[in-house]
């Protein structure tokens, strides 16, 4: 499977537009817009229309900017994620489960990221014990996160296959 180009004509702008922005350029740009409007105020007796004329101006550009950057980020972390799938995916040994966790609801994540953040406590008292932090180390009731997973009752589901590990 090989990526194409998007062809998109938001998509493009877009990109282009987070690209041309995020450069020192468009900084001394805005900054000389702020500056020039400044100098100007003392020509135009800081009228409330010489204050609307930036307030105004700030407000369409920021107005568009957000959608801009929030189209950016949602595709750059999209990507990423699909990058990190595929690194899941190769990697031998490796939980698939994983695979497209961003798409679980609060309390699923929340029991897969206590079930890390506990890993993580456990090797760092291996290290202050002088032990190594490496290894694949058994993440505990497979059945359990497999309940969880699917909203189920966990007792009820390692009920049920351990049952079936039986026939």
């Amino acid at each position: 499977m090989r990526p194409t180009k998007s062809t998109s004509v938001f998509t493009r702008f877009a990109k282009w537009t987070a690209r041309a922005t995020g450069r020192p350029a468009a900084f001394v740009m805005a900054a000389t817009v702020i500056v020039v409007w400044g100098v100007t105020g003392p020509l135009f007796k800081f009228s409330d229309t010489w204050q609307l004329v930036i307030n105004t101006g700030t407000t369409i550009v920021t107005f568009l900017m957000v959608f801009l950057i929030q189209n950016t980020q949602n595709r750059d972390t999209e990507a990423l994620q699909v990058k990190l799938d595929e690194l899941i995916r190769v990697t031998e040994g490796a939980h698939l489960v994983l695979l497209d966790l961003e798409e679980l609801d609060d309390k699923q994540l929340d029991k897969v990221r206590a079930t890390y953040e506990k890993l993580a406590a456990e090797a760092r008292e291996d290290l202050k014990h002088g032990k190594d932090d490496t290894g694949v180390p058994d993440l505990g009731d497979e059945d359990e996160d497999q309940a969880l997973l699917e909203n189920k009752s966990p007792k009820a589901k390692g009920k049920r296959g351990k049952a079936k590990e039986k026939d």
